[in-house]
């Protein structure tokens, strides 16, 4: 299966209330509002019929929406249990933003190692612990994340919304044009370096990564055939090489390793196979 054309008709489906924008109805407010779609796609999209996972775990945390609590880590630890970080590779519309910047042509630099920590840092700090305990007179909290940081949102909410509606640009303040350079810096550097965001910042990758190496759907690799030739790591978005690791945290499984390997020495199976295997034509 190609992945590309499964990551165009993903956006598409994630952000397809096209009729709003002839109606009148900025934001989708409808019955599919209330589901999460298992990808980075912010819910003020005016296109969005889908909540984000992210935002509605910083609602849990900000004490908004315990009910929902259940629902959200259940969704995001049963994708996790099955593709690991498969959906960060195949139906992410951020991801697939990131990966047709980088074609542009400039100069590519790699991101150093220490920097993909910075994905859990975020998650604990500004997706849990924040609008957990920096809360209100009445106890509640802020989604401090989407609030201060988030470029996905930027770029698909706080920009189009302000263009939408009139009465949303008197509200433009400092935090907005905080927000707008982050969206900016971010967009530069996923030009020079592949996938910065998903690597560095993204709570959502973080989550998803924890699964990787217990995942049903794993990658196997084969050290009897590997020559370390490091064309995985040549064509991997992330950086990596699958003879360190063939289910590494940051592995999004678009199989672009296993579809160049030269010796064919990289497979996807099922769990049942806990170590590398020999792949048999």
């Amino acid at each position: 299966m190609k992945r590309r054309p499964f990551q165009l008709v993903s956006a598409i489906i994630t952000n397809s209330y096209f009729k709003g924008l002839f109606l009148g109805q900025i934001i989708y407010r409808g019955p599919l509002k209330y589901f999460c779609v298992p990808s980075f796609n912010c819910y003020s999209c005016p296109l969005a019929i889908f909540a984000c996972p992210i935002g509605a775990m910083q609602a849990v945390a900000a004490g908004f929406a315990y009910q929902f609590a259940y629902y959200v880590i259940g969704l995001l630890a049963a994708v996790g249990a099955v593709v690991g970080r498969m959906a960060c590779g195949w139906i992410c519309p951020f991801g697939l933003l990131q990966e047709y910047l980088n074609k542009i042509p400039s100069p590519k630099f790699e991101i150093p190692r220490f920097l993909n920590y910075g994905k859990y840092v975020f998650l604990l700090v500004m997706v849990i612990i924040m609008p957990a305990f920096l809360v209100d007179q009445f106890g509640l909290g802020s989604p401090y994340f989407c609030k201060l940081v988030c470029p996905a949102g930027t770029l698909e909410a706080g920009i189009p919304l302000p263009l939408l509606a009139s009465n949303l640009r008197s509200q433009l303040g400092a935090v907005y044009a905080l927000k707008l350079s982050i969206l900016v810096l971010f967009l530069a550097w996923m030009v020079v370096s592949h996938r910065a965001f998903c690597r560095t910042t993204c709570p959502l990758g973080a989550i998803y990564s924890l699964f990787n190496r217990i995942s049903l759907y794993a990658m196997s690799w084969n050290a009897t055939t590997c020559v370390k030739c490091d064309t995985c790591y040549k064509q991997c978005p992330m950086g990596l090489k699958v003879y360190e690791g063939p289910n590494a945290g940051n592995c999004i499984r678009c199989l672009k390793c296993r579809d160049n390997c030269p010796t064919g020495s990289i497979a996807y199976n099922h769990r049942s196979i806990h170590t590398p295997r020999a792949i048999t034509e």
